[in-house]
């Protein structure tokens, strides 16, 4: 049976969740409507990371990342 750590093993599975019915699909922009989600919207400790991008491989738990496609669309979003 594995070992299971709360917080650590799900990664923050609900919190991600969340975000991801939130964002997926849409742009991000200036304000918020059927196709784009406003910026501001987005919590203090977040990246967007476009399709090729290379990124850090440093760990941030509350940090979201949201992965956009060549177009600018969210076809992603984890937490670390």
């Amino acid at each position: 049976m594995p070992l299971v750590v709360p917080g650590i093993m799900s990664g923050g599975g609900d919190k991600t969740s969340d975000w991801m019915n939130k964002l997926a699909g849409k742009k991000l922009g200036d304000s918020s409507n059927e196709t784009t989600f406003a910026k501001t919207d987005l919590p203090k400790e977040h990246r967007v990371v476009k399709e090729g991008d290379m990124t850090t491989m440093d760990h941030k738990p509350e940090r979201l990342n949201i992965h956009t496609s060549a177009d600018g669309t969210v076809t992603k979003v984890t937490h670390g």
